[in-house]
Order: C-alpha cells, then sequence, then structure tokens
C-alpha cells in the first residue's frame, strides 16, 4: 500500500512538473510577432555598424532572418544562398539582415570567410530574438525562423523552423506574390 502511495505521489509530481516545463517552452509562442503587426524596432550593432536600427529601413523590404551560429553548414548554406540572390533582392528593393546571438567580431570573420556583403546582426544579449520569438531555449541559440517585413515596417509573413536549402527561393515569391507580380 505504501509503495502503492509513493508511486502514486511520484507520478503525480511527474506530471506537473512535465506540464511546467512544456507550459515554460510554449509560454512565449503567442510574443511572435504576426503577420499584419508592425515589426517591433531594435538596435544592434552589425559586422560593419556599431548601431543598426530596423526602422531605418522602412521604405524598403526586409528579410529579417535569424539563424543559429556562424560557420556552420546549415547557417553557411542559408547565406550563400541568400546572397546568390542578392541582385534579385536589390531589384525587388529589399535588404536582408540576419541576426544570432554571436558578436560582431565573429559575424565580420564568417563575412570575410565566405564572401558575404549583407548585414548580419550581433543579438549578443539575447533580447531581440526573445523579442520575436525566436530563440531555442535549451541552447541559447536564435531559431531558424524569418520575418518578411513591408515598406510600410508592417509583418507580410513569417517563416518558423526553415529549410536552409530553399529559403531564399521561398522569401523571393513571397516578395514577389506581396508585390503583386
Amino acid at each position: 500500500m505504501f509503495r502503492m502511495r509513493t508511486a502514486v505521489i511520484v507520478l503525480v509530481v511527474l506530471v506537473l512538473v512535465l506540464f511546467a516545463v512544456k507550459r515554460t517552452l510554449h509560454a512565449d509562442s503567442s510574443k511572435m510577432p504576426a503577420v499584419g503587426q508592425m515589426a517591433p524596432d531594435f538596435t544592434l550593432p552589425s559586422q560593419e555598424d556599431p548601431a543598426i536600427t530596423l526602422s531605418q529601413y522602412h521604405g524598403k523590404w526586409v528579410v529579417l532572418y535569424f539563424y543559429p551560429k556562424d560557420m556552420t553548414s546549415g547557417c553557411t548554406v542559408e547565406a550563400h544562398n541568400f546572397q546568390r540572390d542578392m541582385a534579385k533582392y536589390t531589384a525587388d528593393n529589399a535588404v536582408i539582415l540576419g541576426v544570432s546571438v554571436q558578436d560582431a567580431a565573429m559575424h565580420k570573420q564568417f563575412c570575410a570567410k565566405e564572401g558575404l556583403n549583407f548585414k548580419l546582426l550581433a543579438d549578443t544579449d539575447k533580447k531581440v530574438s526573445k523579442m520575436y520569438d525566436s530563440m531555442i531555449p535549451v541552447m541559447g541559440l536564435s531559431a531558424r525562423n524569418t520575418f518578411l517585413i513591408g515598406p510600410d515596417g508592417k509583418i507580410v509573413k513569417v517563416w518558423t523552423g526553415v529549410n536552409p536549402q530553399n529559403h531564399s527561393e521561398e522569401v523571393l515569391a513571397e516578395l514577389a506574390k506581396a508585390e503583386g507580380k
């Protein structure tokens, strides 16, 4: 009888702990900016500039993409694809802004090594990644999410958990659709 009671108590405690963990991991999902909302403004350093502010790009399309880590295979593929398609983005009056939790010096090395010429923003205090609900909680890295922001500053499309292999093509297709092309 004692063992049965102890087992039930342990089971109840485990269920409560699992519920609390699940709730904590999903508590911020309602914080993700939604389509139609103004994109939350922020200022971060890049590999080249001490302060890049999102609102300085009003009047342009902004591809705000969050990625886990410089110099890793998936992040390199995604960055190369954005770089490959840079002329198309420029023709559509769009800029690419990458965000990760690494510092500006690491971004500078990554850009130099991989031939990237768009801005990579250093979110070392993780505030912007959290603001956009784009964090991998257990790892402390930015999650692979992208926000297409219109020239008016409103979010037009959100992608979560993107595939770096074909993501640039997805973004370009959505950009063309949003522009009525």
